[in-house]
């Protein structure tokens, strides 16, 4: 077994990989919509290693992710915007190794390229891979731990979240730092709006991950959210801030997509 280990800004991943020639191939598509990948996992038995990454969501147990999480390649992270989409999974022709059933993960973190190692040995995040780097306890509902790469089939479906969008405001008075958590349907988010109670609709701009940007002065402002997901679905949440909020709070959307 050997472990790579990348540092990439906010985020560390952590590949383990136990068993490295000859892994199966999740062979092309069916027709229920599945494409082919592979998998590994990182951040340890309890997911403590998956906290915080690429995506801004922090502490995942606190948001609502939990440990059905995952790291993406480069070629499905899209540089962020990817972030909050949700994945079924399943483990695919390796009777060895797989496990029966399928996983649900939410993207919240960036499996980096390593370029020095090559794709089929050990840069399972090189693109143009399609490759999922999922907490060790949710690898392990589809596959043992030994197994430590498997070819998998996966498809996107709809986020179902628990309780409404949350939005927690960070930065400072022209520093208006949004980061938008626990987003149902699509679940990433492709364009988010505010406005001030004394103010008109603007559209912020994606800063990284998931955290929006506004330099507008609205301390002493109520604030109210339109958020819109890759299916092209909008959502108003109005007034969801009091005019007396402060940077730091997180605040209740009042409303989710299904």
């Amino acid at each position: 077994m050997y472990n790579v280990v990348v540092v990439v800004g906010l985020m560390v991943v952590m590949v383990v990989v136990s068993h490295l020639f000859p892994f199966a191939v999740a062979e092309g598509f069916d027709d229920e919509g599945w494409s082919d990948a592979h998998a590994t996992f990182y951040g340890g038995s309890d997911a403590s290693g998956t906290m915080g990454g690429a995506c801004g969501y922090g502490n995942l147990y606190n948001e609502g992710y939990g440990t059905n999480t995952a790291a993406l390649s480069a070629a499905m992270f899209n540089d962020g915007l990817s972030c909050g989409a949700c994945y079924e999974i399943k483990c695919a022709n390796d009777p060895k190794w797989c496990l029966p059933g399928s996983i649900v993960v939410t993207a919240t973190n960036f499996c980096p390229p390593n370029f020095a190692i090559p794709n089929d040995n050990g840069g399972w995040c090189n693109p143009p891979l399609q490759h999922f780097d999922l907490s060790q306890p949710v690898f392990e509902k589809i596959a043992h731990y030994k197994a430590g790469i498997v070819p998998v089939f996966y498809r996107r479906v709809p986020c179902k979240k628990k309780g409404n969008i949350r939005f927690t405001i960070n930065g400072n008075s022209y520093f208006n730092l949004v980061l938008v958590t626990n987003v149902g349907g699509a679940g990433d988010v492709k364009a988010v709006s505010i406005k001030g109670s004394n103010t008109d609709w603007e559209q912020m701009w994606r800063n990284w991950g998931q955290n929006w940007q506004s330099n507008t002065l609205l301390e002493g402002q109520s604030l109210s959210f339109k958020v819109t997901i890759s299916d092209g679905r909008s959502l108003k949440c109005n007034n969801v801030a009091p005019s007396n909020w402060s940077f730091g709070q997180t605040f209740n959307g009042g409303a989710q997509f299904t």
